[in-house]
């Protein structure tokens, strides 16, 4: 969930709370009015992050249903083009998840594990994309999920594995509380016309990329929804490498501007650092509010400098392989923190640590340059501007 500048317009910035003339209040996520109509969401474009914004609606799907009644928040993943004679960094991640929490997620892969075209099309993988349609059309009708991920299915469409009309109709056709997730490029229009929410990852390419990017540093910004979701999906995938390393791959995730309580993923985490109390480490901090630029207080400025110490131990202790800083950029957007002791750690991280950075922010700061991966997240269409609420265990 973002908590934004007054002076940007945020994708759904309606859905947080009520709007006065100094500025917007926010509850806690616990206490938050929520809706119970389900969405169809689609994340596509030639940015990273599709998949990774996926995987953070199944880890906080999972942290809202861990002490919920049994199947009452399941989620089904599944993964098309993306068959198991290949390794993906999720995989452990997921094996993790369904061996902890078996009740609350299923897991299915179909087609080929290698890349192909439009002329390399065989029979196998129209086979194997009509088994996956199969497996999604019943976990759709049967009312056992409340979460269905269709993982890569824009390209399955786009190169014509599927028939576009019938998963248009079947979609709008769903339960009316069942979420909808389709990831993957190039998503076709008539999916698009449906979709309540649309997110495209851009690659921003950077001026000075070619003489200061450094190797590890990714950087997820702008107006649409799954920068703060794709960062807990890249690091739901470092803890899955890191169980089956245990103490060569740690994770920490530190996140700024959400001191409140009811975040879903809080859940998840903390049964994830029980189960695997070597492998991920979680911190936030903030006051439980909308930081505005003509509102900040104090507080707000140690909290901001208290999470930084902690990130900056982090980076240059060397103990950790992924570092995810969620909602450092508006952080420092709103001059809560100074850019230049950013840019020093950055620039001295050790080689083998990647760091994560997410959040909108207004005026670019001085590490975008340092990036090798950066993501614009471009805000299509998102059913909070139409005065839907946010969902716990989908937006928070």
């Amino acid at each position: 969930m973002d908590k934004r500048l007054g002076n940007i317009k945020d994708c759904h910035v309606r859905a947080f709370g009520k709007m006065t003339r100094n500025g917007i209040g926010i509850r806690t996520a616990q206490v938050r009015q929520q809706r119970a109509t389900g969405q169809i969401h689609v994340y596509d474009g030639a940015g990273k992050g599709k998949s990774q914004a996926a995987l953070g609606v199944v880890l906080r799907s999972i942290g809202l249903g861990i002490n919920a009644p049994f199947n009452s928040n399941r989620v089904l993943l599944l993964r098309f083009l993306k068959g198991p004679e290949r390794n993906y960094d999720e995989d452990g991640a997921i094996a993790a998840l369904q061996s902890g929490f078996p009740h609350l997620i299923d897991q299915v892969r179909t087609g080929r594990a290698e890349y192909f075209g439009a002329e390399e099309i065989t029979a196998f993988d129209r086979l194997e994309a009509l088994r996956g349609w199969d497996i999604a059309k019943g976990a759709i009708a049967s009312g056992l999920y409340s979460v269905v991920v269709l993982d890569e299915i824009n390209p399955v469409l786009d190169l014509g594995l599927l028939d576009v009309d019938q998963v248009v109709e079947t979609l709008k056709s769903k339960p009316q509380d069942l979420e909808v997730i389709a990831t993957g490029r190039a998503a076709p229009q008539k999916l698009l016309d449906i979709a309540d929410l649309h997110s495209e990852m851009k690659p921003k390419n950077q001026p000075n990329a070619a003489n200061q990017a450094i190797e590890g540093i990714e950087i997820y910004t702008g107006a649409g929804k799954g920068k703060s979701t794709s960062a807990l999906g890249k690091a739901l995938k470092a803890i899955g490498r890191g169980i089956n390393h245990p103490g060569s791959t740690r994770v920490l995730i530190m996140q700024w501007l959400k001191g409140g309580t009811g975040y879903t993923e809080d859940a998840a985490i903390a049964a994830l650092q029980q189960s695997y109390p070597e492998v991920v480490d979680h911190q936030r901090c903030g006051r439980d509010a909308i930081v505005w630029r003509n509102s900040r207080q104090e507080l707000d400025y140690l909290e901001a400098q208290r999470g930084w110490e902690i990130a900056k131990n982090a980076i240059a202790s060397g103990l950790y392989k992924t570092i995810i800083l969620d909602e450092l950029n508006p952080t420092v957007d709103l001059e809560l923190l100074p850019v230049e002791p950013i840019v020093e750690a950055l620039v001295h991280k050790p080689p083998h640590t990647e760091i994560i950075i997410t959040g909108r922010c207004q005026n670019q700061p001085a590490y975008f340059d340092l990036a090798s991966i950066h993501s614009e997240v471009y805000c299509h269409k998102h059913y909070a501007n139409h005065g839907v609420e946010l969902k716990q265990g989908v937006d928070f």
